[in-house]
């Protein structure tokens, strides 16, 4: 561990493929980090699953034991993790059963033989909160696959009690259990419905307040909070016209305006700067598609495989012909924003012999600006730049795609675990060193900026107009 600045924290960011660490000191300096990978599942199209014991409980004890070293004085620690999830935990616990991801068909399962829930009947969600069906979904599949289970936990709370034996989530993680929470506290009439009392489910504490301590530490622990939220609070996407995009597994879009609009098929949340409005939400167009797209193209060709899409790599900007590139529509599972329709399914458009492997490639980058495209298009935003964060931020050609997809240039984060390095500092606000989650604006660094090129934008251009004929109808 390098030299610190005044008292180091920890955040913790359980993401789609890996647990992310990492340890910050007072000005937002990454000190130390830590990455545990973990296996996504898929067992069918429409399900999405992690070994919770592996990804959500085991994963985030040894990232925090890799950044903090003997004799560390650790002030805080938080957990982040993607919204909704779910799993049963036994009285350790240990999850016994599957962790449910975002998306999972069985979020979407109705009792009694009522038809399935379909996101698609309701195409413009208001909030965070009015857009998780998913959570009450699972909720209602773990009680009835394992009645009478000491706790249905998300990631976050299965961590904390791992970390610091103690489920909690903070109201912000809250908010994400859709319709299980009623005003401040539980929907007991829906528990009743269910079975399930309030002691089955998370433990509750405000953000920025201390839910516990780290046994045998003065260590503060967190309410497990919301990845998206932390990624935001020190990406610098703070301005009018900015327009922050998480390349994670999920691609996630929040363009910064100035006054509350609600658009069909986007959500529309406060931002955590005051009279700032964030428009956007949740693409499958991320790592997750386009990992699976750079994969099954090298699989076929020649050219040397060039590892993940979230994570460095020697590629260079672009390769090829600008003219010569094919569509791809990326809804290899369905989409989310803004058409929230988990039907979907991927399609590669205006192929012919003569594409090779690179114009493929490059269409699966071009497809994640497209999404971003279309959902400022949608809004009527006129954005300034892109701020991108997460770790797609690392490859050069999917940043560079983006720039010319998008028409606008791309600042990428100077720390590509946004999501930790932002529960980083939540933990500082625990930990009493913050008052407010004001401060987190001046741990933003810009990586590197990379700005369209004139002859790649100008044929990306045409492509888009592909892009939106052939994918489904824009809501409403």
């Amino acid at each position: 561990m390098t030299t610190v600045s005044g008292s180091i924290t920890v955040g913790i960011d359980i993401g789609t493929t890996a647990v992310k660490a990492v340890a910050a000191d007072a000005a937002g300096t990454v000190v130390a980090r830590a990455r545990v990978p973990h296996k996504l599942l898929s067992p069918a199209p429409d399900q999405l699953e992690h070994d919770a014991a592996k990804a959500w409980r085991r994963g985030p004890q040894q990232a925090l034991a890799q950044v903090v070293g003997a004799g560390v004085d650790v002030a805080g620690v938080c957990v982040a993790s993607m919204v909704p999830s779910l799993t049963v935990v036994d009285a350790r616990g240990i999850p016994r059963a599957p962790g449910l991801l975002y998306g999972d068909a069985r979020g979407r399962e109705a009792p009694g033989g009522e038809p399935p829930f379909d996101p698609a009947a309701d195409p413009a969600p208001r909030s965070a909160e009015g857009a998780m069906p998913d959570a009450v979904g699972f909720v209602r599949w773990a009680v009835r696959e394992l009645p009478g289970a000491h706790g249905y936990w998300p990631a976050q709370a299965v961590a904390n009690h791992a970390i610091g034996r103690i489920p909690a989530i903070d109201t912000g993680m809250a908010m994400c259990m859709g319709a299980l929470r009623q005003g401040a506290g539980w929907n007991h009439d829906m528990l009743k419905a269910f079975g399930i009392t309030e002691e089955q489910l998370p433990v509750v504490v405000p953000m920025g307040e201390v839910a516990g301590r780290v046994p045998g530490t003065a260590t503060a622990l967190c309410g497990g909070t919301v990845d998206a939220l932390c990624d935001q609070i020190v990406s610098g996407a703070d301005e009018t016209g900015d327009v922050l995009v998480i390349c994670g597994a999920t691609l996630i879009v929040w363009a910064v305006v100035d006054d509350w609009v609600e658009i069909p098929g986007l959500w529309t949340l406060p931002h955590t700067v005051p009279g700032k409005v964030l428009v956007g939400g949740p693409s499958n167009a991320g790592a997750l598609f386009v990992n699976w797209a750079r994969q099954l193209v090298r699989a076929g060709s020649h050219a040397p495989a060039r590892g993940r899409a979230d994570a460095d790599g020697p590629e260079p900007a672009r390769r090829g012909d600008p003219g010569r590139v094919p569509v791809w529509t990326p809804y290899l599972r369905g989409e989310r924003a803004p058409f929230h329709d988990s039907t979907l399914r991927a399609g590669l458009h205006g192929l012919d012999i003569t594409h090779d492997a690179d114009a493929v490639e490059r269409a699966a980058y071009e497809a994640s600006g497209f999404v971003v495209r279309h959902m400022l298009d949608l809004a009527g935003i006129r954005a300034r730049r892109i701020v991108a964060s997460g770790g797609g931020t690392n490859v050069v050609p999917w940043m560079q795609a983006m720039a010319d997809a998008s028409g606008l240039p791309v600042d990428t984060v100077g720390v590509s675990e946004g999501a930790a390095l932002g529960a980083a500092y939540v933990a500082r606000w625990a930990a009493g060193l913050e008052t407010s989650l004001d401060g987190a604006r001046g741990w933003a660094r810009v990586g590197r900026r990379v700005e369209p090129d004139a002859a790649w934008a100008a044929a990306a251009d045409a492509r888009y107009a592909l892009f939106r004929s052939a994918g489904p109808p824009s809501p409403g």
